[in-house]
């Protein structure tokens, strides 16, 4: 029984009837709301405080909760630490940390064979593990594993070589040629170089986090990013065939240089090694068979650890078997192991590099940055960008001291550290240390590990980037904008490179957003029986047009890019045209402004040079409207019982107004309109302006005209509907004030409703209102603008309230609220 009557209760409830009111109250234009409701904040600033100067003094205050919160912004490492769950992300981390350390052992070696400039072990493992803990203080992305990006260390060789420093290591050389002592100060020289490169980087990082301009990443579209990291997976997998066919090349760096460095890999695989590539092979299978391997903890999935298992069984079996396959010990056994110290910024280069290292920063930093909010959307979490970008200056500061390449997320070592259930950054900070440790004590024996094997666990962790290929056909259903913005970002990434490809695809979405956003949508709004309410002719089939007034809704801000746009869109809707004035009439306009005294003596006046000069005279217009050459009849009758008002006079009277067929038959004495009929159309041909006067007498008088029947009634009002508007600017308030004036030179009255608050500060700043253009022409709502518009163009007889009508609405009923349910 209790099922039932809850069954009972639902049904009643799914059907119960939307709630009904009913307000009373006068029409309130933007100049009587103003006078009895006083504002807060000054309207002429735009909402901003204006604080008095005789009240304005310096105070100095000490604040714990916002110590507290400067603290936690600078320092993010706090925000986790103090509320870290031991129990339940321990171990995880503690999971995901063995795996991305022990992944970083031999990855760190190899970074040797792409730039062709060795490092000591020492300094590499130092650089990497101070760059990690850097960034766990610092950074906010719970996920991102810091390294070196082996696309940027490739940029940063091939600015040794444009600055002829080309005593690199070679893969044929020895140790017999650090005894050199010409090579070893070219060596020096170029580890100096590549220090002060990585340091500038950081310090351009660094200062661009302190001016905060790492906002700019907030007005990039998901989109670019996936399309962004999706072209650089790919110069990744491109990167590592020198690992997998184990064939050395020269890396070709500009436009074009992956499909050059594809080719010649494809000349070079007669040379390719097959037990590198097998190996690559039999990686990748035991890589995907670990996909369907799934360890659950606390109810949560996590990754079987397969890249550590394969680099702890590889390196067993390859320092008992010789694989006959490349390694990294045939490099690092020509490094002298030891350690390099810091040396002093290279400035004698600087202009040469400075261009480069602002182009790396900005690579480094949204590199880090995209893979951050990737991941950080996954797990439903937020990264602040300026601490990212401050996070990654600081991390490449750390990296020149050790005399390292340029750092940034390391794609692969991210997605272990993600995979494999990491939750904090405790996990990089366990495989840093443990890196480190292992490194340094048991580096050797890493470095028998084949190149084929490190580079199957690159490639297959930066696979995942390549799924968005998946989403293309379900972005050009959903949004083309975003679609072409994809394109364009993958080709010019691709083609171009990480850093020129970046900046293109930034500016062609900027160029997207900015037509989007100044892209001019006007809607034929009308009114559904009844109510209040208002909606597209073109999309609701109850909405009907009112007898006599043209509503438009403007979708988008009011620019100087849009504006001629809006003018054209609302001169065809009028069935109207604009013609220039002439000079005569241009001559009678200019007088309504000036004095008859001043325009008669302005030839004898005599006044001092020293006296500013006076103001041009203000011309409300220099066009004029007229009637299309075509008819066009499309307008719609109006429905019965559209507008339930009530009028509030001395009388208190109150009524309803019925807009119906037989209101529409007849049109209202004494009124002006562009809009000619048949019988007058010859007459109003001449021009709008008669000598001395500014006024069109093109216009028709149609009381003194022998209405038909039918005729609709003509349009006597234009509404235009802002309140979707943002802001107008200078030119778009200039023109849209003439359009007003041209409107009202033919009779009909344009009325602004909705407008908010910071646009009527916008006008006001403009100089937008005049003697024509007052506020009485601003509404609060659409609603109060119609009343407003048929209240002022009915009959007399229309106006007068009946005896019923009168006694229907008592006095105590004037401003009260009621709600019907």
């Amino acid at each position: 029984q209790k099922e039932n009557t809850a069954l009972d209760n639902d049904t009643v409830g799914t059907y119960r009837q939307p709630a009904a009111y009913r307000v009373q109250r006068e029409m309130q234009t933007e100049e009587h709301f103003q006078a009895y409701f006083e504002r807060k904040l000054s309207s002429t600033l735009g909402g901003a405080l204006q604080n008095p100067r005789e009240n304005r003094q310096l105070q100095c205050s000490f604040s714990w909760g916002r110590f507290r919160k400067i603290t936690l912004k600078m320092f993010p490492v706090l925000n986790w630490l103090f509320s870290y769950r031991f129990r339940e992300w321990f171990l995880r981390d503690l999971h995901a940390g063995l795996s991305v350390g022990m992944f970083q052992i031999p990855q760190g070696l190899l970074g040797v064979w792409l730039t062709r400039l060795p490092l000591p072990n020492i300094n590499g493992f130092l650089s990497a593990f101070c760059c990690s803990m850097t960034y766990v203080i610092f950074g906010t992305s719970h996920h991102i594993s810091v390294g070196s990006f082996s696309i940027l260390n490739v940029v940063v060789t091939n600015i040794l070589k444009s600055l002829n420093f080309n005593q690199t290591l070679s893969s044929n050389g020895s140790l017999d040629n650090f005894s050199d002592p010409a090579f070893m100060k070219d060596y020096m020289e170029a580890l100096t170089l590549t220090a002060s490169i990585t340091l500038l980087t950081g310090i351009i990082q660094l200062l661009l986090g302190c001016f905060c301009l790492g906002f700019v990443t907030t007005y990039v579209p998901k989109t670019l990013i996936d399309a962004y990291l999706t072209a650089a997976a790919l110069h990744v997998i491109v990167s590592q065939f020198t690992f997998i066919f184990d064939v050395m090349l020269d890396f070709y760096k500009g436009p074009l240089d992956i499909f050059y460095n594809l080719f010649h890999f494809f000349l070079a695989l007669p040379k390719a090694n097959a037990t590198s590539i097998l190996l690559f092979l039999l990686s990748m299978v035991a890589q995907r068979l670990n996909t369907s391997i799934m360890i659950t903890y606390k109810h949560s999935p996590i990754a079987f650890p397969m890249e550590l298992l394969l680099i702890i069984t590889v390196t067993i079996i390859s320092n008992h078997i010789h694989l006959h396959a490349e390694s990294s010990s045939a490099v690092v056994s020509m490094i002298p192991q030891r350690f390099l110290p810091p040396t002093p910024l290279d400035l004698s280069n600087l202009s040469k590099i400075i261009l480069h290292a602002f182009s790396l920063a900005i690579v480094s930093y949204f590199l880090l940055v995209f893979v951050g909010e990737r991941y950080a959307s996954l797990h439903n979490y937020n990264i602040a960008s300026n601490q990212e970008l401050i996070a990654v200056g600081l991390c490449n500061i750390c990296s020149s001291f050790f005399k390292s390449f340029v750092v940034s997320c390391a794609i692969s070592g991210t997605a272990i550290q993600e995979k494999t259930g990491g939750r904090t950054q405790l996990a990089a900070a366990i495989g840093a240390s443990m890196m480190l440790v292992i490194a340094l004590k048991l580096g050797h024996f890493f470095q028998m590990i084949p190149n084929g094997i490190l580079a199957a666990i690159v490639v297959f962790n930066v696979l995942p980037f390549l799924e968005k290929f998946l989403d293309i056909p379900i972005l050009w259903r959903r949004d083309k904008y975003h679609f072409v913005i994809w394109l364009v970002t993958f080709a010019a990434v691709l083609c171009l490179g990480l850093d020129v490809g970046l900046a293109v695809a930034m500016g062609f979405t900027f160029f997207i957003i900015t037509i989007r956003s100044h892209r001019m949508k006007m809607v034929v709004l009308g009114q559904i029986p009844n109510m209040n309410i208002y909606r597209s002719l073109s999309v609701y089939r109850a909405a009907r047009e009112i007898e006599g007034i043209k509503i438009f809704q403007c979708c988008s801000s009011i620019s100087f890019a849009n504006m001629n746009h809006f003018k054209t869109y609302l001169l065809h809707k009028m069935d109207v045209k604009a013609v220039p004035l002439d000079e005569s009439e241009m001559r009678a306009l200019i007088s309504l402004n000036l004095s008859d005294t001043a325009v008669e003596r302005k030839d004898l006046k005599c006044s001092c040079v020293c006296d500013p000069p006076l103001p041009p005279p203000r011309i409300p217009y220099t066009e004029k409207l007229v009637k299309r050459c075509h008819a066009d009849s499309d307008s719609s009758s109006s429905s019965v019982n559209l507008v339930h008002w009530s009028k509030y006079g001395d009388k208190l009277s109150s009524r309803t107004l019925l807009v119906g067929a037989a209101d529409a038959q007849r049109a209202s004495p004494g009124f002006n309109t562009g809009c000619r009929t048949e019988k007058n159309e010859d007459e109003g041909r001449g021009a709008c302006l008669s000598p001395g006067s500014a006024i069109d007498n093109s216009s028709v008088q149609l009381d003194r005209l022998e209405q038909p029947m039918y005729l609709p009634r003509p349009v006597h009002t234009i509404i235009l509907d802002f309140s979707m508007v943002q802001f107008v600017d200078l030119i778009g308030s200039e023109l849209l004030r003439q359009i007003i004036h041209m409107f009202h030179n033919i009779g009909v009255t344009v009325l602004i409703a909705g407008c908010h608050s910071s646009v009527i500060a916008d006008f006001e700043k403009n100089d937008f209102f005049d003697s024509c253009v007052t506020k009485e022409t601003f509404f609060l709502t659409l609603h109060d603008a119609v009343l407003a518009a048929l209240d002022k163009h009915q009959k007399p007889d229309e106006l007068e309230p009946t005896a019923e009508e009168f006694a229907e609405e008592p006095l105590a009923e004037q401003q009260k609220v009621e709600y019907l349910a």
